[in-house]
């Protein structure tokens, strides 16, 4: 077996006798490359020669980090390599074949793969070595050619099975006699000869059931026999397999059997070589691998089909990889964001060009437009699509979405695992910026794009076993994977905050106010309108403590990160502040309410509920503090079981009449004229700890259940 690696530039002398099929060119150093990868036959040399893939080189062009490519040429020979670094190889190298072998398949019309038909197993010269690839394929081969021979060995397995011996049944069983003919009840069936190419066969059916598990080529196994699997295989494979097909090697016989028996003990060990009549050329080749790779990817990855003008952009680019998920900011399914990806086939250790890193940034610029187009144009064919995809700038804060963009490249797992690992680049430039303002996050000419490795081995290996299912699962899990690394990237370099207006502050007429401070700075990617993101880069502290300092006198400010609840965030922050200073709005509408657990899911979802008020002195205070009204809270005149809200709008006072235009709105009771309309939002409980409802006296025993008014500060 002989080893090429893709792209490397070889001594011409050391890779002519080996090459001379491909017809390389030779530079004027004296060297020859590659640029394809792949599998062919050498009928010249008798051998099979591997083109594998650049990626198996590192930067300094070592081949596991410490050969030369030299030196594995001819693999059989070098004795360099240790055992799990051979065997690696070998197995590698199927990967690749099958690989190619799925592109192939797949996209019919590439101009990329050359193939010609492999080698056939029979009786011609032997190859100065068979690869595992080879002896794979072959076995395969056999399953499709001697359909015939296998359903012979069927047919002799169950001759004669369950007929009936009569000369034992008559000489072990006793007759009942009945009408003058003998009945007998214990029959006694033929005994079927055991058939010596059955345990063959098992054999032979369960590698391919291995085969098809573990490399995902596509295996008929049509005969009811019970496969050897688990735990059992993996003893053959350890060497009970060999031992075991020389213990039966004896029944066989026939050319056929013969034939079956040396593919499964080639199988058990790969430097036993089998007969292949390879006279002619025989090759599975494809140019401009990183076609391939790219393909892979976007499998694995992207949308199969995105709207019309975002993977083909306007201006002629062609992105490599586009798919709808999570947007960074919260975690709303139904506000999904595109996500840019561009795959990057180079030898480990190769930098990102400034070109590829421009021409992201423009993929991007591209999709935010994409997506305003939709809107300004206002077309109804768009419909679907603009209530799929929420708006990327948000009108208040004139602030734009952050848009996920990363590249993604290959790299060999150290340990030479095909385990699932995607990381972030080791490579020291590995997040890429682009903007024309300092510290605006959200602003729409602040771009960012990251940098990530997979593992070369496991997606080679998920694409070629073509198990769909596993091909699903691994799309959501690095979908989910990369909007993590991503947020987290972005919290290494912003600090985030959760903004929320205070009682009394118009949040509309504030960032008109304030727009130029806080352009690029704020975003609103929230379903409550109230709730802002504020980002500022954490390496302009001066100016950071300026703009907070500010902003906390007129709005509540805790950090959040990126896809954090922040009404969760918030909540304490709103009682704190409350109960620190008594401000605008900071009134709380106290309401009696036992059974509020059964009573609350009648009127939290909508955050709406009408409060009776009545013609008493409680009542009238209510009335004339309702603009003072800035919260709501529940209690049953104890400090365990309260429940506190902020209110979203000003309190309305509506007639009974007009109430029963609106049936939906819950009621505390139905036998007032007049009602306080309210409005909260029912997700954001309010921390009640400092609260204390049982410190305020009832002021007349006959109304202890009817609502009243207090200052916040009264509770605390």
């Amino acid at each position: 077996m002989r080893i090429i690696i893709e792209g490397y530039n070889y001594r011409a002398d050391a890779v002519r006798e080996v090459l001379h099929e491909l017809s390389p060119l030779e530079n004027i150093d004296g060297e020859v490359s590659v640029g394809y990868v792949g599998y062919y036959y050498h009928p010249h040399i008798r051998d099979c020669v591997f083109i594998l893939p650049k990626v198996l080189v590192n930067e300094e062009n070592k081949v596991f980090s410490r050969l030369d490519p030299h030196d594995i040429i001819d693999l059989d020979h070098c004795y360099l390599l240790t055992a799990e670094e051979r065997s690696f190889i070998y197995e590698f190298a199927v990967w690749i074949y099958r690989c190619i072998d799925v592109y192939n398949k797949n996209n019919p019309k590439n101009d990329i793969v050359y193939r010609r038909q492999i080698a056939e197993m029979g009786k011609g010269k032997r190859m100065i070595s068979n690869t595992f690839l080879d002896i794979l394929l072959t076995l395969l081969r056999f399953n499709k050619e001697q359909q015939h021979f296998f359903t012979t060995i069927l047919r002799n397995i169950h001759s004669g099975h369950n007929k009936i011996n009569w000369t034992r049944t008559i000489r072990h069983s006793t007759a009942w006699i009945q009408q003058d003919a003998p009945l007998y009840l214990d029959l006694v069936n033929k005994k079927r000869q055991i058939n010596t190419d059955e345990e063959l066969i098992v054999i032979y059916f369960s590698i391919l059931q291995y085969i098809s598990k573990k490399y995902g080529f596509p295996v008929q196994i049509s005969l009811g026999f019970d496969l050897i699997s688990g735990r059992k295989f993996e003893h053959y494979l350890a060497g009970y397999g060999k031992r075991r097909l020389k213990q039966i090697k004896y029944r066989y016989f026939s050319d056929v059997q013969l034939r079956l028996w040396e593919m499964c003990y080639a199988f058990f060990d790969r430097a036993h070589r089998i007969h292949i009549v390879a006279e002619q050329r025989e090759y599975l080749l494809v140019k401009n691998f990183n076609i391939v790779f790219e393909t892979i990817i976007d499998e694995l990855i992207g949308d199969k089909e995105p709207p019309k003008g975002l993977k083909d952009q306007e201006d002629g680019k062609r992105v490599d990889h586009i798919y709808s998920y999570r947007n960074l900011t919260n975690n709303n399914e139904d506000k999904p964001i595109y996500y840019i990806g561009d795959s990057k086939y180079y030898k480990i250790g190769n930098r990102i060009s400034e070109e590829s890193v421009y021409k992201q940034f423009t993929y991007a610029r591209n999709v935010i437009q994409w997506n305003l187009n939709l809107f300004l144009d206002d077309r109804t064919e768009d419909e679907t699509l603009r209530r799929q995809n929420p708006k990327y700038r948000d009108e208040q804060t004139e602030g734009y979405n952050i848009v996920p963009n990363f590249f993604i490249s290959a790299k060999m797992d150290e340990q030479l695992s095909y385990a699932d690992n995607v990381s972030t680049s080791n490579l020291k430039k590995n997040t890429f910026i682009s903007r024309h303002f300092e510290n605006r996050l959200f602003d729409r000419d602040t771009l960012l794009v990251y940098h990530y490795d997979v593992n070369f081995l496991y997606i080679v290996s998920l694409y070629a076993r073509e198990n769909a299912h596993q091909k699903s699962q691994w799309k959501q899990k690095v979908r989910q994977l990369f909007r993590e690394k991503i947020q987290t990237a972005l919290q290494e370099k912003y600090d985030f905050y959760a903004v929320a207006p205070k009682p009394g502050v118009n949040n509309e007429e504030y960032l008109r106010t304030h727009f130029q401070e806080l352009l690029g700075k704020v975003y609103r990617p929230f379903d409550d309108p109230r709730f802002l993101s504020l980002a500022l880069d954490n390496q302009d502290a001066e100016n950071n403590k300026k703009v907070l300092s500010k902003l906390r006198q007129d709005y509540y400010i805790e950090p959040c990160a990126l896809g954090e609840n922040p009404k969760q965030v918030l909540s304490g922050a709103f009682t704190s502040e409350a109960l620190a200073t008594t401000h605008a709005r900071s009134g709380v509408l106290m309401v009696m309410m036992m059974n509020y657990l059964d009573r609350a899911s009648r009127f939290l979802p909508s955050g709406q509920i009408a409060i009776g008020l009545k013609m008493t002195k409680s009542g009238m205070e209510i009335v004339r503090h309702i603009d003072d009204i800035g919260y709501i809270l529940f209690h049953t005149r104890n400090d365990e079981k309260q429940h506190l809200f902020v209110l979203q709008e000003m309190p309305q006072l509506v007639s009974k009449d007009e109430l029963d235009l609106q049936a939906d709105i819950y009621r505390n009771t139905s036998t007032c004229e007049m009602y306080l309309l309210i409005q909260f939002d029912g997700e954001l409980q309010l921390d009640t700890t400092n609260i204390h409802s049982s410190q305020i006296p009832i002021q007349d025993n006959s109304e202890r259940y009817d609502p009243e008014f207090v200052w916040l500060e009264m509770l605390g």
